[in-house]
């Protein structure tokens, strides 16, 4: 699509630092899946005329699954929150004030949670929302099958489903009352299983 080059990352320094790091911890189908999140939350923000951080929301979009990784994953809190504690940490460096830093734990911290009011968190609504999209196809009417296509066709989705339910079932097993362990119990592999997204994958051509 012709937006698309618009909606890939905002052109800040923070933001080429924290696809930098994320590139060099997560699975090639981890940052695809958070490459989609932040175009999704992004395009649907412009979509509906929801004003919104693209700096924070980008950096949120690229931390809010690192805490699933084995070099950040927690034994004691759940992986939205121990990825909110790593993206505090990268924010610091990056030079964030200390309330920034805040804001962009709590975007991811809160993703797995409730849905957030859009007017109250725009940023946390957005990321909620478009990672259910990429996760289990919620919400897949926001977007025509040609920008859905597209997105796939930049970023392919590959082995995303069956390394995220391993990431989760692994969560589930050690933390039985986390965010995960919910989703697994909710039967989020049948949900993902059904993912429209799965079906457009099929048809979308190689790039090469």
């Amino acid at each position: 699509m012709s937006d698309l080059d618009h909606l890939v990352s905002p052109h800040t320094a923070a933001s080429s630092a924290a696809l930098e790091v994320a590139s060099a911890y997560l699975s090639a189908a981890l940052l695809n899946h958070s490459r989609r999140v932040y175009v999704w939350a992004a395009a649907y923000g412009r979509q509906q005329g929801i004003r919104y951080d693209a700096e924070l929301l980008f950096t949120a979009a690229m931390f809010h699954d690192i805490g699933l990784v084995p070099e950040f994953d927690s034994y004691t809190v759940s992986f939205e929150e121990a990825g909110g504690h790593v993206a505090r940490v990268f924010a610091a460096g990056a030079g964030w004030p200390s309330e920034r830093r805040e804001r962009l734990g709590e975007v991811i911290a809160r993703h797995m949670g409730p849905d957030v009011d859009v007017g109250d968190d725009p940023e946390s609504h957005l990321l909620s929302r478009a990672a259910a999209l990429d996760v289990v196809g919620q919400n897949i009417d926001d977007f025509g099958h040609a920008f859905r296509t597209e997105i796939l066709r930049q970023y392919p989705r590959g082995e995303f489903a069956d390394e995220f339910l391993t990431c989760f079932q692994a969560q589930a097993d050690r933390k039985t009352g986390s965010s995960a362990a919910r989703a697994m119990r909710s039967g989020l592999a049948t949900r993902m299983a059904a993912n429209p997204l799965g079906a457009d994958c099929e048809h979308t051509p190689d790039r090469s």
